[in-house]
């Protein structure tokens, strides 16, 4: 009888690995855990996202039972195989990839997809880096009502390189910047419809492509915006022409593996910088004198060996100038401590300070970006810090205490629970709630509640990895995200939303570092001006809210890099703010500076007079018409300046101190 016994389970395990190893025999399986053997079967014809295949591949299907999603998955408790599953729908002839994974924890793998009821799927696993047998599982969730939804719309957008959103041609519509190679681009520029018009354009040779970043700004003041190319080794500046209708380019000389690039204004002189994070050595930067963007390195994250990865620019402790964090990755070869997050302090003088440690942001997560807005609508900047391995951890939610330094309150959030990796975590209203959301791991988005808690959307959307920039791509005030050369327009809902869109006069003409605050039943909303969020790719700069279902905006403040402050009140919702700089200075006193000095007299004749208090020492003044135009730049002198060349009439006065903050005022000229 054991004799018996054990030929049927020998014949039965025979049996069992002749019907794994084709897709005509695939094995049908059940919710749970299998053990699989020896990859031996008959190879795949694609990978799917994952590249080559490997030359051999084991054969599984499962019907779903219900609409849901499926996750199927190799990392396990005790067991860390080098395994890819990559999941197929169709038929044995002719197939469509449904999702794929490689070392989603370590070595195993693991999908979760969207699964239709009744539907088969082929659940395969190749041999591209092991042949060994392993244990795998399987689980079905039933669907729960989306959040949002998207409807997928076809755009040409022909290069490999699809990942930067941004308007091209100086409408403040969003556009396409599609890569094509080193000397080619196409630009799908967004009509008032929606529709779009491509326009392909030859450039000189920019030997380099942005295979690892791209981030848009003008940095020539022209009114057309520039682009800059992060590559394995070094960077490309991609200039506009006087009129948009063309592009030349500069290949910087300096050679280093990129990885996030941005454009901001470093020294706040009114002129766009560039900064690019060095993989293996201290950050570079590249700084604007007008002519020619300038070669620097070190002083804005050193560590010798490098490992920064994510770069993004906030003010985080509300002084008025932006600050740099660096989401930090011990790839690279970066060596022990080079995994540590980096957050350095804008000290207002041209100089930065690592603050990490003191303000509770020295984490070890393995991530390549982080995501950073007012989560809970306090008027502080917090952080999302993603991961994209969970060999430190997850991911960790960071709130701003305002007082320089921040609490983990990532128990509880959502994300202490979500295993999903991503190299790309940008924080976005999509659904105009009024709070902000997190695109990030698992194809999904976390809406966020207010209260820094998130929940996934009930399922997955259909997203690349690595391309996914975010737009208003239809001009409705939902924002959307590209996705190769397919368009995921958000469907929206009734909740109403704010566009500003800004033109920088004294500041930089896109008002890259300024600071937007909207106002009304909510409360206060912030939102600072960027080039160059989450990893790899350039979204709109265009800022964006969402209000929910409240019908009025009390009140919209622009605080401008260059200290300059708009305040336009009674705004309609549902509508785009167009701000140019200087404009609205007249509604009221741009800043609350009675505690810091007093001006007398005012009105004024000839010679203004400053009487400090709390060691406010002003050192150079600039005086502004109300319409923005700077009409006089002069050294502080015993505390006092001479007016007297300027015509009757009310002008901003713009102080200067010593730590190289500044303060405002508004004067009568007699």
């Amino acid at each position: 009888m054991k004799k018996t016994l054990s030929f049927f389970v020998v014949l039965f395990s025979i049996t069992w690995g002749i019907a794994q190893l084709s897709c005509a025999t695939a094995v049908n399986l059940t919710l749970g855990t299998h053990t699989a053997p020896s990859v031996t079967g008959a190879p795949l014809s694609t990978a799917c996202t994952l590249g080559t295949s490997g030359n051999a591949a084991l054969w599984y299907k499962y019907t779903a039972v219900q609409n849901g999603n499926i996750t199927v998955s190799t990392s396990l408790a005790g067991q860390n195989i080098d395994t890819r599953i990559i999941v197929f729908m169709g038929n044995c002839g002719t197939q469509t990839c449904v999702a794929a994974n490689d070392d989603f924890s370590g070595y195993a793998s693991l999908v979760t997809f969207a699964a239709t009821m009744g539907t088969t799927y082929y659940i395969t696993f190749d041999n591209k880096w092991t042949s060994s047998g392993f244990n795998f599982s399987i689980t079905e969730t039933a669907a729960l009502p989306n959040r949002l939804s998207f409807v997928q719309q076809y755009v040409n957008a022909p290069g490999t390189y699809n990942h930067c959103v941004v308007d091209m041609n100086g409408d403040y519509l969003d556009d396409i910047v599609s890569v094509v190679s080193n000397t080619h681009i196409v630009i799908a520029y967004q009509q008032l419809s929606g529709i779009f018009n491509e326009l392909s354009y030859t450039i000189p040779n920019t030997v380099v492509l942005p295979y690892w970043s791209i981030a848009a700004g003008d940095y020539d003041n022209n009114g057309f915006n520039d682009l800059i190319y992060g590559s394995s080794s070094g960077i490309a500046f991609v200039k506009a022409n006087a009129t948009g209708t063309g592009y030349t380019s500069e290949r910087k000389p300096e050679f280093y593996l990129t990885q996030r690039t941005n454009f901001v204004d470093i020294n706040k002189d009114g002129k766009l910088d560039a900064f690019v994070c060095d993989d293996n050595a201290p950050n570079r930067f590249y700084m604007n004198d007008g002519i020619n963007m300038n070669h620097n390195q070190g002083g804005m994250g050193d560590f010798p060996s490098g490992g920064n990865y994510g770069s993004i620019w906030i003010d985080y402790d509300n002084d008025g100038d932006m600050d740099l964090f660096i989401a930090k990755c011990s790839g690279g070869g970066s060596g022990p401590g080079g995994n540590i997050d980096e957050l350095h302090r804008n000290n207002g003088n041209g100089t930065f300070t690592n603050v990490a440690a003191a303000a509770n942001m020295a984490n070890p997560v393995q991530t390549w970006s982080s995501a950073w807005g007012d989560f809970n609508n306090d008027g502080w900047m917090d952080a999302v810090v993603g991961m994209n391995s969970i060999a430190n951890g997850y991911s960790k939610v960071m709130k701003n205490n305002g007082d320089g330094t921040f609490a983990d309150v990532s128990v509880g959030s959502g994300y202490d629970t979500s295993n999903s990796l991503s190299r790309e975590y940008v924080a976005y209203d999509f659904d105009n709630d009024g709070f902000l959301d997190i695109l990030g791991a698992g194809n999904n988005i976390m809406f966020g509640d207010g209260t820094l808690k998130f929940t996934p959307n009930a399922t997955p959307y259909n997203l690349n990895y690595n391309n996914r920039p975010v737009g208003d791509l239809n001009n409705d005030g939902f924002l959307d995200i590209q996705n190769g050369n397919t368009i995921m327009l958000n469907a929206g809902n009734t909740n109403k939303w704010l566009k500003v869109t800004l033109q920088g006069t004294q500041s930089n003409r896109n008002g890259i570092g300024a600071r937007v605050e909207i106002y009304g039943a909510w409360g206060k909303q912030i939102r600072d001006v960027q080039s160059g969020v989450g990893f790899r790719n350039m979204n709109t700069l265009n800022t964006h809210f969402g209000i929910g279902q409240a019908t009025a905006i009390t009140k919209v403040v622009i605080k401008w890099p260059s200290g300059l402050v708009d305040t336009i009140n009674n705004v309609t919702p549902n509508t785009t703010l167009h701000v140019v700089e200087g404009t609205f200075l007249g509604t009221k006193d741009v800043e609350n500076t009675q505690d810091l000095f007093t001006v007398y007299p005012n009105p004024v004749f000839d010679v203004i007079n400053f009487k400090s208090n709390k060691n406010f020492i002003p050192v150079e003044a600039k005086v502004y018409e109300l319409s923005g135009r700077m009409v006089l730049q002069t050294k502080v002198d015993r505390e006092s300046v001479s007016v007297k060349q300027l015509n009757s009439g009310n002008y901003l006065l713009i102080l200067t101190d010593k730590n190289g903050k500044t303060h405002s005022q508004k004067i009568i000229k007699k």
